[in-house]
């Protein structure tokens, strides 16, 4: 089997990012939806980024909330850390997989619909003080 098996699980998880994290895959909307939303709260403080979003009239803005809600609840209860402490680090929309259907048209013929799925991924972290 595999070689020095205990020391590359070490190393694995010697290089493991600590932050809290959440991710959310193949949400329906396309990822370019999804960033003009993400690029308003990147690099702001969990508080006013859960404010912003709360009155953002953007489809993607409450999966983006419920998103970063989640990931400081996982910081909470994982980590000990104190939600006001927070801000977000990273931030980023991947496209996923594309759904691709049919729209009939007129003479037998037919016209492609895509439709588009994100991978959303949020990385918290702790205000230096």
């Amino acid at each position: 089997m595999a070689t020095r098996m205990k020391e590359k699980a070490a190393k694995r998880l010697q290089n493991k990012d600590t932050r809290p994290m959440a991710q959310a895959k193949y949400i329906r909307m396309s990822p370019f939806k999804v960033r003009q939303v993400i690029d308003i709260v990147r690099g702001r403080g969990y508080s006013e980024a859960v404010a912003i979003l709360a009155n953002t009239p953007r489809a993607a803005a409450p999966v983006v909330k419920k998103l970063i809600e989640s990931a400081a609840a996982n910081a909470e209860h994982n980590l000990n850390m104190v939600r006001e402490d927070l801000f977000v680090a990273e931030i980023y929309a991947d496209q996923g997989p594309t759904l691709k259907r049919i729209q009939p048209v007129s003479k037998g013929r037919a016209n492609r619909i895509l439709k588009r799925t994100s991978h959303i991924k949020v990385i918290l972290d702790a205000k230096q003080k």
